[in-house]
């Protein structure tokens, strides 16, 4: 009975060794086949394991390089200005009204100036009664000479015509009533011009501000009635107030995208004048771009935002902006792979920096694999495997 039973204890230990034996194969063979894997093109692919940690890299590459700085902006006529009378006078007739395109030199209003018409018949008058007092003393003159043709020679009549002074008064006096009767005609005769308003400028009729009979002075906004208000809506300024960081890199000519808010139209333009000037309360300079609106369907008062192309560079060396987190002027620290897939600590030059790109100027070849985030992580001379950012495993 006792053998029986030792012997089944027996064959119990064998299997149970038997049992530990073949899973510790089986086990084996398993971790080599998990630290392979078959790529489709049938080479053999490292997988990462618990001692070589995966880290994203970016290889340092070749693009074009872009600063830009976006601005909300409100569109503004070229040209606006309130139109007044430059004499007193009633509203006789108003040709224009709110909408209408006119030209320049186009008469927006006539304007009744009885005084003004009374006036220049008066000067008018007075330039006739000069004239003939004028002629009057010349006859007198000519009738001394007439009458008395022996009494002296000519020549002498004439030296002592010039020398008379009663005759030389009246001549001058008449002379002098004649002037002043015509620059009075003249002036009133302008007066008369100014009934007629006629536009500085070709534009729209964007406010009127007097109708037919109302009385309206002469001047400006601190004395006198606007008749109309003009506008030039073709082109539209964009008036784009630039931060005083910026100001060294705008420049006349710059391209910029401008984007219609309510369309979601984009158009292309350029900067048209700098100001030149930072203003104090700001710290802001105002640059301006000229639209062009032949058609009319922008309007003054829409809102756009405009993107100003600071400074571009052309198949520049770069890397993304988050493998050099800690930049310092011209230079930046970052964390380079070498050929072991080993970390390496590398100060490089940096110069452009945009959105998401950063310039290489010094310090790094192309192709060169550089650490993006979690430096804090990984330390200098660690074995890592490197994942190329959304292209999969690298070698």
């Amino acid at each position: 009975m006792k053998s029986r039973v030792g012997q089944r204890r027996l064959r119990l230990v064998v299997g149970v060794i038997l049992v530990l034996t073949l899973a510790g194969t089986v086990g084996a063979m398993y971790g080599q086949r998990a630290t392979k894997r078959l790529t489709e093109g049938g080479d053999v692919q490292r997988v990462a394991t618990p001692t070589v940690p995966l880290v994203s890299v970016a290889p340092v590459s070749r693009t074009d390089l872009s600063s830009t700085l976006t601005l909300a902006a409100e569109f503004k006529p070229f040209q606006e200005v309130n139109v007044y009378a430059k004499v007193a006078g009633y509203v006789r007739q108003m040709r224009v009204d709110i909408g209408d395109h006119v030209r320049a030199g186009e008469v927006l209003a006539v304007l009744e100036i009885p005084e003004a018409e009374d006036q220049l018949q008066q000067a008018s008058a007075g330039v006739e009664r000069a004239k003939q007092e004028a002629h009057l003393t010349y006859d007198r003159l000519a009738e001394v000479l007439k009458q008395q043709p022996n009494l002296v020679a000519q020549q002498e009549i004439d030296q002592a015509r010039a020398k008379d002074e009663t005759l030389k008064a009246s001549w001058d006096a008449a002379q002098s009533a004649v002037r002043e009767a015509v620059a009075h005609r003249a002036t009133y005769a302008t007066m008369l011009a100014y009934s007629k308003i006629t536009a500085p400028f070709s534009g729209v009729v964007t406010k009127r501000f007097a109708d037919t009979g109302s009385l309206v002075g002469a001047g400006t906004a601190a004395s006198g009635q606007a008749l109309v208000r003009l506008s030039q809506l073709d082109p539209l300024r964009l008036a784009l107030p630039v931060p005083e960081s910026a100001v060294p890199n705008v420049r006349e000519g710059a391209p910029v995208e401008v984007v219609i808010q309510s369309t979601k139209q984009t158009l292309g333009a350029t900067v048209t004048r700098v100001s030149g000037a930072v203003a104090t309360d700001t710290r802001t300079m105002q640059v301006e771009v000229d639209i062009p609106n032949a058609r009319l369907t922008l309007a003054p008062g829409m809102y756009a935002t405009a993107t100003l192309v600071l400074d571009s560079r052309k198949n520049a060396l770069s890397l993304p902006i988050e493998a050099a987190p800690n930049r310092k002027g011209d230079t930046a620290t970052v964390y380079v792979l070498d050929k072991d897939h080993r970390i390496q600590e590398r100060t490089i030059g940096v110069g452009m920096e945009t959105a998401t790109q950063i310039e290489v100027r010094s310090g790094l070849e192309e192709n060169e694999l550089v650490l993006i985030g979690g430096r804090r992580q990984y330390q200098v001379g660690q074995v890592v495997q490197p994942k190329l950012l959304a292209q999969g495993m690298v070698r």
